[in-house]
């Protein structure tokens, strides 16, 4: 039995790239039983890698189905009929050419939540295009705004779009409906952009720009870099770290340790560039370490820069257990934590159609029905990547 607060939850998962998988593993971590249908063939779509190292697809097991047989079709329909939720990953259109669209798969069960996960939205003029992270956060306004004053925007890996305005608001999607129709007994569609979800996310900054308190020029605002106070500086040994001493007495205390005590209303009244380079003189004198026997754990507002080898050796997140080592693998933890329903340790990634036998049977297959699908070639698993 999954452990986490989804315990008892069942959804099925069209595999894809990026956001889809994202969600699936994040539902999944928290105790969903997510059950993800694989292609008998590779699609060709992301970064190619073994398949032990795509996490993403961690903790849920995959059934290889060829949905181009009517046989297939049947048994992922059979999967439906059982599902709280379903996760669409491809165009617009795609899902209901399989057979699979949200009117044959509300005839089944009239209580499934149909997520559907797309870039540019299920409607309007782009809906049908290609694209990747970067074309959808250009299009909110959030790339736009990420980036040094006079350079150009800089790509914020594809945790904006694909993994904060798409996983995450499909998941938040997905669980409030499921929660709706336990009520009203009625499925619904979940029509989840990346466009949408990442102009959510910069709903804030959309706000102060109304009221004239964040320039439409990157980099010369409070938490873009256009502040010494929000940014990072380097360090006598090449390293780097972060200050955020927004508020004025994290400011004082700051400057206070760094010998700077006196300078405060003078660096407040200096250009940025200015200001910076008063600090940037100073962080330099130590290495990264020494200003963490000084700053961190203080009201400062500090915290190092660390690299991916060294995130999950920092003492803190030793003691909170933030990642977890699977398979050989060091990879972040189930979050958020429960007090009650703790998530339980993640599994590795299957490869496709690994599990197909057994997590079919667990959804209520029979062993002779399974028997008949493979050896007719609907059911299959590919070797691993």
């Amino acid at each position: 039995m999954n452990k986490g607060p989804l315990s008892g939850v069942r959804i099925v998962e069209f595999g894809g790239i990026g956001p889809g998988p994202m969600c699936a593993m994040l539902l999944a971590d928290l105790g969903a039983d997510v059950i993800r249908i694989d292609r008998t063939e590779p699609h060709g779509l992301g970064t190619p890698r073994p398949d032990r190292y795509n996490i993403l697809k961690r903790s849920r097991p995959s059934v290889s189905i060829d949905l181009k047989h009517k046989d297939g079709i049947e048994a992922a329909l059979k999967l439906i009929e059982q599902a709280d939720a379903l996760i669409d990953v491809f165009r617009p259109g795609t899902l209901e050419r399989m057979g699979f669209g949200p009117d044959v798969c509300f005839a089944r069960n009239p209580r499934l939540v149909y997520g559907r996960m797309t870039g540019w939205g299920q409607d309007g003029p782009l809906a049908m295009g290609a694209g990747h992270d970067i074309n959808y956060i250009a299009l909110s306004g959030v790339l736009h705004s990420i980036g040094r004053k006079g350079q150009p925007p800089t790509p914020p890996l594809v945790l904006t779009g694909d993994f904060g305005g798409g996983a995450m608001y499909l998941a938040l999607g997905l669980l409030s409906a499921v929660i709706e129709a336990r009520t009203s007994g009625q499925g619904q569609v979940v029509d989840a952009s990346m466009v949408d979800g990442s102009a959510s996310l910069m709903t804030d900054y959309y706000g102060r720009y109304a009221a004239g308190l964040h320039s439409d020029e990157r980099g010369t605002n409070a938490t873009d870099g256009g502040a010494w106070y929000f940014d990072t500086y380097l360090c006598a040994d090449g390293k780097y770290v972060s200050v955020a001493p927004v508020e004025p007495k994290f400011r004082a205390l700051l400057l206070d340790k760094l010998g700077l005590k006196d300078r405060q209303p003078a660096l407040d009244d200096l250009p940025n560039d200015e200001a910076r380079d008063v600090l940037q003189a100073v962080f330099a004198t130590r290495t990264r370490d020494q200003w963490c026997a000084l700053l961190e754990g203080s009201d400062a507002c500090f915290a190092p820069v660390l690299s991916l080898a060294e995130a999950p050796r920092h003492p803190h997140n030793v003691a909170r257990g933030t990642f977890v080592e699977v398979d050989g693998i060091v990879q972040p933890a189930p979050a958020p934590r429960f007090s009650r329903t703790p998530s339980g340790m993640p599994t590795k990634p299957d490869i496709p159609g690994q599990s197909t036998a057994t997590a079919l049977a667990a959804w209520g297959f029979a062993a002779q029905d399974i028997d008949t699908l493979t050896r007719a070639g609907v059911l299959g698993a590919r070797a691993a990547g």
